[in-house]
């Protein structure tokens, strides 16, 4: 028994240790932890339940059976985070790069298989190298096999990856099929084909960073939903981050108790709409000020920001905001804020949290560049994933809600549930002035006569009135009594029922 007891202790050892000491330290001296500390990191203390420890690769050739190590290069089990269940593998660049193996593989999937089973979260903290040459078409196979799953967990329990150093070519795909993906600025990157290889075919030279780093995915690619400075930092924020959602699709929002009144007035938010119509404002001072303590988790900050995405909690319940940046294109819709919104609304409708929108949308972006890349296609992204929806749907019309950007933006004719309006809200087919300028044309000459037209325009329909005498707005509401509206309105939507017609599932204009 002592010698059993022995061997098993050793064959621990050999497994924490990875691919050594040698290995170990070129890691940190990266600025990275092991796979090991990240977990610690990431999970409670002592809430690590470790699963395959001992499993090793089962190739021979090239020499490989000689060349193993308990593990196999991934770190799996699960634990809790403040308390809830989730899943998680972590990858260790220490042995053989992180590389993908059949064995590797099957770790992986015993784990997101048995998350699908419980139900809860997976998470993946992925740094490697990539498919385990070596083993050619068995580590292909391993990856095609945690795709499918991906898929199949897909809508049904949270998926989240973070990258934390290299991903490359086919295991790039396993973090775009999750739900949410997070990297590390200057030791992560994702790309399908490196820049050997582009430089050898397409006669580009690019660095890693350049091609596929945390900087180029969440600011022109839009793949990544956040870039942090370093592990510790990444997976702080990762811990906040689960917090917000639910372990699954059964169940509702988490709740954090909150000392911040649902009935707090902001009377700062009166006077945050500028006099002029086409002077811009912080549509992220109306978030903050409204939620509970200003706490406000956004997802794609550098990405599309003529629209803002994230989660936030009303009376400690989650609830996920989507809402027009008068910042950046004056709030316009386009192509990538279109996919960026109508991501995040579906995810939020398969996993029951409410949506908050706060519009403030002249229409869509004109020009070719929008119609050859197909706006129509994709804004309409954007109006399917609302209607879609059968989740709470609050929202508020902060200033200008015009033409089809209008009924996109979670209005009234797509099932919103309660729709509410500002003051200053204008609601109309077009702004004043291009609406004068075709309906008056032939005295677009006189400017006197435009001008007056214009304001005799906006006096009468340029308003909240109309929509509200229709019923399209349930309510004209004070700038400083949002907050309480919309804790209201959720209150009231807690139990709401709402079934979309049975089918396998639509076909959304992808």
């Amino acid at each position: 028994m002592h010698d059993i007891i022995r061997r098993l202790e050793e064959k621990r050892e050999l497994a924490r240790k990875g691919g050594g000491k040698k290995r170990i330290d070129a890691q940190h001296g990266k600025g990275k932890l092991t796979a090991r500390e990240r977990i610690e990191l990431l999970l409670d203390p002592g809430s690590f339940e470790e699963w395959d420890m001992f499993v090793e690769h089962r190739c021979a050739d090239f020499g490989m059976g000689e060349k193993t190590t308990p593990g196999d290069g991934v770190v799996t089990g699960y634990g809790a985070v403040n308390g809830r269940l989730i899943f998680v593998f972590s990858q260790d660049f220490t042995v053989l790069g992180g590389s993908l193996s059949e064995s590797h593989a099957e770790k992986i999937c015993k784990i997101m298989d048995q998350a699908m089973k419980v139900r809860a979260p997976v998470v993946g903290l992925n740094d490697s190298g990539g498919a385990r040459i070596q083993e050619g078409i068995a580590s292909l196979a391993g990856y095609a096999e945690v795709f499918q799953r991906n898929v199949t967990s897909s809508g049904v329990i949270p998926q989240i990856s973070m990258i934390m150093g290299p991903c490359a070519g086919g295991a790039v795909y396993s973090p775009a099929i999750t739900d949410f993906i997070f990297m590390v600025k200057k030791s992560s990157y994702l790309f399908v084909t490196g820049p050997d290889v582009l430089k050898t075919v397409t006669h580009e030279e690019v660095t890693q960073e350049e091609l596929g780093g945390a900087i180029t995915h969440t600011v022109k690619s839009g793949v990544a939903d956040r870039a942090f400075e370093n592990d510790a930092e990444a997976l702080f924020n990762l811990r906040r981050f689960i917090d917000f959602l639910p372990a699954n699709n059964r169940e509702k929002p988490p709740v954090r108790p909150t000392p911040d009144p649902h009935d707090r007035v902001e009377g700062s938010l009166d006077t945050l709409i500028p006099d002029h119509p086409n002077k811009p404002y912080d549509m992220k001072e109306l978030i903050e000020k409204v939620v509970d303590e200003g706490e406000f988790f956004e997802l794609q900050p550098e990405y599309a920001g003529n629209i803002v995405t994230g989660f936030g909690r009303m009376e400690g319940s989650t609830v996920g905001i989507v809402a027009n940046q008068p910042l950046v294109l004056a709030g316009c819709l386009d192509i990538e804020c279109s996919i960026k919104a109508a991501r995040f609304v579906r995810f939020c409708d398969c996993f029951n949290i409410p949506i908050v929108t706060f519009v403030d949308v002249p229409g869509f972006l004109p020009g070719t560049a929008q119609e050859y890349g197909g706006i129509i296609k994709h804004g309409a992204k954007l109006l399917y994933a609302f209607a879609e929806a059968t989740v709470p749907k609050v929202t508020v019309i902060t200033r200008k809600a015009y033409g089809g950007a209008y009924d996109v933006m979670s209005s009234k004719h797509l099932r919103g549930d309660v729709n509410l309006a500002w003051p200053s809200a204008e609601i109309a087919v077009m702004g004043p002035k291009g609406a004068v300028e075709i309906i008056f044309r032939q005295d677009i000459s006189d400017t006197d006569k435009i001008d007056a037209r214009t304001e005799e325009y906006r006096q009468r329909f340029a308003n909240p009135f109309i929509a509200g005498n229709r019923g399209f707005i349930d309510d004209v509401i004070m700038p400083h009594d949002t907050r309480l509206r919309i804790c209201r309105s959720l209150r009231m939507l807690r139990d709401k029922i709402l079934e979309n017609p049975w089918k396998k599932h639509g076909n959304i204009p992808l």
